[in-house]
């Protein structure tokens, strides 16, 4: 199948630049040709714990300039969506690491464990009872529910062990308050992205290694669908349900190929794309 031409292109990270510490085929290269060719794109995540300085730093480690403004995290969108509901000062329950608060804080909203407008979740590797026992109380004052992302459980080197999604069922069972999610499958997290780079939907793509979250989330938000087979390819659609990508690619070199096969060409060293990379928005004004 011929790839459509498109103005922009949101990445998943992990599985399709690179796999835990190593970097994945083509990954540099390509990103490195969309700069040239100033052909917009962002780095989207559902993972809150790091910040995106930090995903920048790890990205330069693989030889994968990447500036912090194009990397949309879970934490970022989180903060995006809230400050588009409560005002600056709004005190919020935070249950999860130190790169959700900061994007928290960041965005203008004041930690605290009482009289919160929001109780926000995340994947926290210290999570506490009491923790747990304010969220719940804040919950059940009427306090806005929030999760960053619903992955139940985290592949880790040690082992699987619960995701942030797992902390919010445990306050659904407690408290029968549902979360407002942002994270893969559901499309808020694309949407930042594209927000941030004044792309629409229809001229866009995102490129994943699983169907059940970047598929699906990228059909949700109206995206064209980009399976690469370098991380989770194991469909998981619910039965009955075809979930399907609109084009798979081996790897990010045959992504490569088939943007130049488009008509996407890398800018003379003079052009603008070279020295502008293109505007990236902060994320939209309240």
């Amino acid at each position: 199948m011929r790839l459509p031409r498109l103005r922009a292109l949101l990445f998943d990270m992990d599985g399709v630049l690179y796999r835990g510490q190593t970097p994945l085929p083509g990954a540099a290269a390509l990103l490195a040709f969309l700069d040239r060719a100033g052909l917009p794109y962002a780095l989207v995540t559902n993972n809150s714990t790091r910040t995106p300085r930090q995903y920048a730093r790890l990205l330069a480690q693989m030889r994968m300039r990447v500036p912090p403004a194009r990397i949309v995290t879970s934490s970022v969108s989180t903060a995006a969506y809230l400050r588009q509901r409560l005002p600056a000062g709004a005190r919020v329950l935070v249950v999860g690491e130190a790169a959700l608060r900061r994007a928290l804080v960041d965005a203008g909203f004041v930690p605290a464990w009482e009289h919160v407008a929001a109780v926000v979740v995340g994947l926290d590797r210290h999570v506490s009872y009491r923790k747990l026992a304010l969220a719940t109380r804040a919950l059940l004052d009427g306090a806005r529910f929030v999760l960053t992302n619903p992955d139940l459980l985290l592949p880790t080197e040690s082992g699987v062990i619960p995701g942030a999604g797992s902390l919010a069922a445990a306050l659904h069972a407690a408290t029968g308050r549902r979360p407002t999610v942002i994270g893969k499958p559901h499309p808020r997290l694309l949407r930042e992205a594209l927000a941030r780079l004044g792309a629409r939907p229809a001229r866009a793509a995102i490129v994943g290694d699983q169907v059940a979250t970047d598929v699906a989330a990228g059909r949700a938000a109206g995206l064209y669908t980009i399976l690469v087979r370098t991380g989770v390819t194991a469909p998981a659609s619910p039965p009955g349900r075809a979930l399907r990508p609109d084009l798979v690619v081996r790897d990010l070199r045959e992504l490569h190929r088939r943007l130049v096969a488009t008509g996407v060409r890398r800018r003379s060293p003079g052009g603008a794309a070279r020295g502008s990379r293109h505007r990236v928005r902060n994320g939209p004004r309240r």
